[in-house]
């Protein structure tokens, strides 16, 4: 079985989309408005608060203001820290920094725990507003699309993919209005994709991966992938002389 979440494309290099996150924190600076971005709570928003901090430490964050508004992802960061002796030694000033918990790191950093502290954020501007849910299916961040996505000063950074019938998809696909919480809101906000913090592997990846099995003759069967992605993988690899068959919704196959 082999995903194929981005079996259509690659990712951009993380320099590249490194770039692009520091020129959409510097568009919302100017503007003045908040950037909003919904994140998963585990990997995602951590990945998120390390890049953060590096810029803030660099001189490179124009914003003064950072808050995580998702009870998930505010405990996962805390298991984060308490285990930091796990993590990877590249950087020695993040090591001796995240001993000491993320606001060691990023020292503008707040958590946004109840429903009070999260409401209360409603009368914030020139902040990033990290929540869930990554997808805008749920969680803290639709009530920060609804109050901000009719603001043309908004600027809302998407790091995540975005499947088909969600929120998040929407905005990617250049969705003018909304229904969100029951209410209609104009989306005047700029819409920012970041690829390249993805988990998923990219084509190229993929296809590296699934080649060093080539020599076993297996039977690839694609999964976790959009209908074009899929098809797109499929092709590549049977380019390859693979025998790659795309599995669908209640399908049996004999192993």
């Amino acid at each position: 079985l082999l995903e194929s979440t981005y079996g259509d494309r690659d990712h951009r290099s993380l320099a590249d989309t490194l770039d692009e996150f520091r020129q959409a924190l510097q568009a919302a600076s100017r503007s003045g408005g908040n950037v909003l971005i919904p994140s998963f709570a585990v990997g995602r928003t951590q990945d998120i608060l390390y890049w953060l901090g590096r810029f803030h430490r660099d001189g490179e964050l124009p914003q003064q203001r950072v808050f995580v508004d998702s009870p998930m992802a505010i405990e996962a960061s805390e298991i984060y820290a308490s285990h930091a002796g796990l993590f990877n030694h590249d950087d020695p000033e993040f090591n001796r920094a995240i001993e000491h918990g993320w606001q060691a790191w990023l020292p503008i950093l707040s958590y946004s725990r109840s429903t009070e502290d999260s409401m209360a954020l409603n009368q914030v501007q020139g902040a990033v507003i990290i929540a869930g849910s990554g997808m805008c299916t749920g969680g803290r961040i639709r009530h920060h699309l609804k109050y901000n996505l009719w603001r043309r000063d908004t600027h809302v950074i998407i790091s995540g993919f975005q499947p088909r019938g969600t929120l998040g998809r929407r905005l990617v696909d250049g969705v003018r209005r909304l229904s969100i919480l029951g209410s209609e809101v104009a989306v005047r906000a700029t819409i920012h994709t970041l690829g390249g913090f993805s988990a998923h592997a990219g084509q190229d990846e993929l296809v590296h991966w699934a080649l060093g099995m080539r020599d076993t003759h297996p039977r690839v069967y694609l999964v976790h992938g959009e209908v074009e992605a899929m098809e797109a993988l499929q092709g590549r690899l049977r380019q390859e002389q693979m025998r790659v068959e795309m599995a669908e919704p209640g399908s049996r196959i004999a192993i």
